[in-house]
């Protein structure tokens, strides 16, 4: 059984004992359900302490989490069939009509709903945990609130926009003590192919690890924020949609996607999130993805430098063409690593010339002393160097030896919040990754060409005009931590 040293005080049990009687046993049950969960104290082999001290299964109703959704349709589609085996506490959407497309998705369920996700997580106190699947400008938002507010979160990727929003989500997330479960819907990762990749590198298939290449097919499609068209839906509240980025007009523009008769579900991000005050184009989008497979295998620390190059900078929109070259602390089984990001046409150089690397669309490139692997997401090709390479250094692991499947990738964040409160894309590991990404960015936003340092403990470059970029300023009313 797993035991937390915090487990020892009942601060976390919401229950007013001062009450001289019980109004509301609902309200009670509620409350030590909630308790129950974030403890995880008695969570095992399939068992649940309801509050009547009876023992159920792992489908009992007292073992599901209450879960917010915030944004009910786009993305959250993907996550309707994995909401249904949970309890659905409360839903929330800038738009009435997503919302009412979200609610049939999920059954309809007795849920509360709300438009404003601030109302719902200071209103909504029976909540166990929040799915957020809002635009890439609000996720550090609504992740540092639900923390503060002691919530289990799945988060739609990215973890944040920029290097201080990354930091920020990471850092309070390892502040509360790692209380809660955490998971950056990097949903790829549960693939077998991420496992199988790592395992190759760390027992030495190409030898010492020098180099990591991440890489990316698609470009950016337009140059400056959309003109308000007039045409706003009535049920749309686009100051809310907006959040703590400036005010734009409505445009039928931020949602093409969605204005299809039959949209795939989450592909809308496509239409706003190469706008600077709403995301960072591919980076945060399949960047998140693609080097996440590199990540994977590196077991890395945060980054000591980056160096970026890209096409010329634009004052609305993300690059097409860019690229981004970081260095990669040493750890206790390879040395100083360099890793870098390619998109948009950029493209790292293939080990050999008829392998054309620009067909991989997302994929990775590992080059060690004796050879490389290139992978996507699911299949993997070794490439050992030399003119006669006979492979014998290497023995790969017998079947037992190789790391079990992750399995279905929700599933794990909701058995997290139940059990253990470990998951494999956490705060931790996914705001490290994101940070390196987004300082990137920040050299090429400031026209930096050559290499800058970068303090990790600080979270600032020997740069002043890239330290520029590292943050984000807000409109009033939607502070980043409350």
């Amino acid at each position: 059984m797993t035991k937390h040293r915090w487990l020892c005080s009942n601060t976390s049990l919401r229950i007013d004992r001062t009450k001289s009687t019980i109004t509301d046993m609902n309200e009670i049950q509620s409350s030590s359900r909630r308790h129950f969960l974030k403890s995880a104290a008695f969570t095992g082999a399939g068992l649940t302490i309801l509050p009547s001290g009876i023992l159920r299964g792992a489908q009992a109703p007292s073992n599901k989490l209450n879960i917010g959704l915030i944004g009910a349709w786009g993305r959250a589609a993907q996550h309707w069939s994995f909401l249904k085996t949970q309890n659905i506490g409360a839903v929330c959407d800038i738009s009435e009509k997503h919302l009412g497309i979200g609610l049939k998705g999920l059954g309809n369920p007795k849920a509360a709903t709300y438009k404003d996700w601030r109302v719902m997580l200071d209103k909504q106190k029976d909540l166990d945990a929040v799915l957020v699947c809002t635009p890439d400008h609000t996720h550090a938002h609504i992740a540092t609130w639900a923390l503060n507010r002691g919530l289990h979160i799945y988060l739609e990727k990215p973890i944040g926009n920029c290097v201080e929003e990354c930091r920020t989500v990471r850092d309070k997330w390892l502040s509360t003590g790692k209380r809660v479960a955490t998971q950056v819907g990097t949903q790829r990762h549960a693939y077998n192919n991420f496992p199988r990749v790592a395992e190759l590198i760390k027992d030495g298939a190409i030898g010492d690890l020098t180099d990591v290449f991440a890489f990316g097919d698609r470009t950016r499609q337009v140059s400056t924020y959309p003109k308000g068209d007039g045409n706003k839906p009535t049920d749309l509240d686009q100051d809310l949609w907006c959040g703590p980025s400036p005010l734009h007009p409505y445009s039928d523009a931020y949602w093409t996607q969605l204005l299809k008769e039959q949209p795939v579900p989450g592909m809308n991000c496509l239409s706003w999130n190469q706008f600077w005050d709403f995301g960072t184009g591919q980076v945060g989008d399949m960047g998140s993805h693609t080097m996440d497979l590199a990540w994977n295998a590196l077991e890395a620390d945060r980054v000591t430098s980056a160096k970026a190059r890209g096409e010329d900078v634009m004052s609305d929109v993300a690059p097409g063409e860019f690229s981004a070259t970081y260095t990669v602390p040493a750890n206790d089984w390879r040395g100083e690593v360099r890793v870098s990001w390619w998109q948009g046409g950029l493209m790292p150089p293939s080990p050999i010339k008829w392998i054309d690397l620009a067909k991989v669309g997302h994929g990775a490139m590992f080059k060690g002393t004796k050879g490389f692997i290139i992978a996507d997401f699911a299949r993997r090709l070794i490439l050992p160097n030399g003119k006669d390479p006979d492979f014998t250094y290497y023995k790969s692991r017998k079947a037992e030896d190789l790391s079990a499947p992750l399995g279905h990738f929700q599933e794990e964040w909701s058995n997290a919040a139940k059990g253990d409160l470990k998951t494999t894309c956490d705060f931790d590991y996914s705001g490290r990754m994101m940070e390196m990404m987004m300082l990137g960015l920040a050299a090429y936003r400031a026209g930096v060409a050559e290499k800058v340092k970068y303090d990790p403990e600080k979270g600032l470059t020997n740069n002043d005009a890239v330290n520029r970029h590292l943050s984000k300023t807000y409109r009033e009313g939607w502070p980043i931590d409350a």
